[in-house]
């Protein structure tokens, strides 16, 4: 049975946090649910040509939001986000400031 094709990498994390931590060389991947590290650093490698060292992966549960007009609650989506670490001297173009 074939394995069903995903699309790995779905956006990168801009936020002042991430942009801090891609001076030090790590930078943060939003990625899909069922990827694993394996998977995240042959997408990062062939899509910006850098060489990964390590791979950290955390699940967010997803918001709880109010249903209007009621008193329910409904939770949005899990995510899943991606650290990915490169070697020395390389980066990654989206995360440069300018």
């Amino acid at each position: 049975m074939e394995q069903p094709v995903i699309r790995v990498i779905r956006k990168p994390i801009l936020t002042e946090k991430s942009l801090q931590e891609a001076t030090e060389g790590k930078y943060t991947f939003e990625v899909d649910l069922r990827s694993n590290k394996n998977q995240i650093a042959s997408e990062v490698k062939k899509a910006f040509k850098v060489d990964v060292l390590s791979v950290r992966t955390r699940i967010l549960k997803g918001k709880r939001r109010r249903v209007r007009g009621t008193s329910r609650e409904k939770v949005g989506s899990k995510l899943k986000r991606a650290t990915v670490k490169v070697a020395s001297g390389q980066k990654i173009a989206v995360f440069e400031k300018g």
